[in-house]
C-alpha cells in the first residue's frame, strides 16, 4: 500500500497519548502470560464495553507527543517512510470515505479521534491495557490502539502483517464507530453463539472495513488525487490472512485447548470474517453489509 506523496495529512484526527505513563488497568497482573494472550485474542477487534471509569487528566506529555506527530506527519511522502504517519494517513482515508458515504445519504458524518497509547489507557468506557487490543469506546465515540499491537499480530498470531493489515484493523474499529452513529450497536442483545448479535456486529464491521478498502484508491483529496495511490493483491492477501487468525474457531483451536465450541462464538469464524471483509471489498457498498438482515452469515 502506497500513499500519494503530495497529499496533505490531517493529524488533528489523532491524539498521541504515548507520553502519558503507565496507569495500571483491568486489575493489573494475575492472569499470567497464557491468560493475557488468550484475553488479548478473545477481546481484540471489539467494541467491548469496559468497566466504568473516567477520562485521564492529560498533561504536558501528551501535548508534546501530539506536537511531535504534527511536525513529522505532513504529507503522503511522510506516510510512505514513517510508521506513525502511515497510520495517520490511513485514518484520514477511512474517515474521508465515511464522510463521503454519509453525505451521499444527506447526513453528516461525525469525525472522531484515534488515540495512540502505550501500556494502558483510561477512557469513558473504563480502563484498558494493551492486552485488550485495538478497541472502540461507544461512550466517547473514539478509537484506542497501542501500536505495538501490529507486532503482536505477527509474533503471536503468526499473521503476515503489513500496511494494509494495519488499515484493516483500523477500518474495522471505525466500522464500530459507524454502527454507533447509526444505532446498530443498540441492536446487540445476544452476546454468544454462531448467529448471535455480537457475531453479526463484528462481521458487519469487517464488511465496512472492506467497503473502505474498495474505495481507498479512488477518494480524492484537496489536490484532486487519492490519498492512497496503490493497494496490491499481496496487500489484500495479507489482510485476509489476518482475518483468518482472529476468528473464534482459530482462537479456540490454537489457544483454547483445541476444542471448537460454536456456542461460545462472539466474533465469527475465520471463514466468516474473510467472507464479510471480501463482501465489502468486492462491492464497495456498505448497504451490502447487512449482517443483521440475513440468515446466511457464511
Amino acid at each position: 500500500m502506497q500513499f500519494n506523496e503530495g497529499a496533505e495529512l490531517d493529524v488533528s484526527q489523532v491524539e498521541d497519548l504515548r507520553g502519558v505513563g503507565g496507569r495500571v488497568a483491568l486489575g493489573g497482573g494475575g492472569l499470567g502470560i497464557v491468560g493475557v494472550i488468550i484475553f488479548f485474542l478473545v477481546q481484540q477487534f471489539t467494541g467491548v464495553q469496559l468497566p466504568a471509569g473516567g477520562l485521564p487528566d492529560l498533561g504536558q506529555d501528551q501535548q508534546v507527543e501530539s506536537s511531535q506527530l504534527a511536525e513529522k506527519c505532513k504529507t503522503g511522502a511522510d506516510a510512505n517512510r514513517d510508521d506513525d504517519c502511515r497510520i495517520v494517513a490511513t485514518i484520514n482515508s477511512i474517515q474521508a470515505f465515511w464522510k463521503d458515504q454519509f453525505a451521499r445519504s444527506g447526513n453528516t458524518y461525525q469525525v472522531t479521534t484515534t488515540n495512540f497509547f502505550r501500556g494502558s489507557v483510561n477512557t469513558r468506557c473504563g480502563n484498558a491495557t494493551s492486552a485488550v487490543g485495538p478497541f472502540y469506546c461507544p461512550a466517547d465515540s473514539q478509537v484506542y490502539i497501542d501500536l505495538n499491537f501490529f507486532q503482536e499480530l505477527r509474533t503471536k498470531f503468526g499473521a503476515t502483517g503489513g500496511p494494509f493489515v494495519e488499515a484493516y484493523v483500523l477500518a474495522h474499529e471505525y466500522g464500530h464507530h459507524i454502527q454507533n452513529l447509526l444505532g446498530t450497536s443498540d441492536r446487540v442483545r445476544t452476546r454468544q453463539g454462531p448467529t448471535s448479535d455480537s457475531v453479526r456486529l463484528e462481521l458487519q464491521a469487517d464488511c465496512y472495513a472492506g467497503a473502505w478498502g474498495n474505495a481507498a484508491t479512488k477518494l480524492p483529496t484537496a489536490n484532486g488525487q487519492p490519498l492512497i495511490s496503490n493497494i496490491t493483491q499481496e496487500d489484500v492477501a495479507a489482510a485476509l490472512d489476518a482475518a483468518s487468525r482472529i476468528g473464534d474457531d482459530f482462537i479456540q483451536r490454537e489457544l483454547g485447548g483445541g476444542q471448537v465450541d460454536t456456542t461460545q462464538f462472539s466474533h465469527g469464524s475465520s471463514a466468516q470474517r474473510q467472507k464479510w471483509f471480501t463482501q465489502g471489498l468486492n462491492t464497495g457498498d456498505p448497504a451490502r453489509c447487512d449482517t443483521f438482515g440475513t440468515n446466511n452469515l457464511g
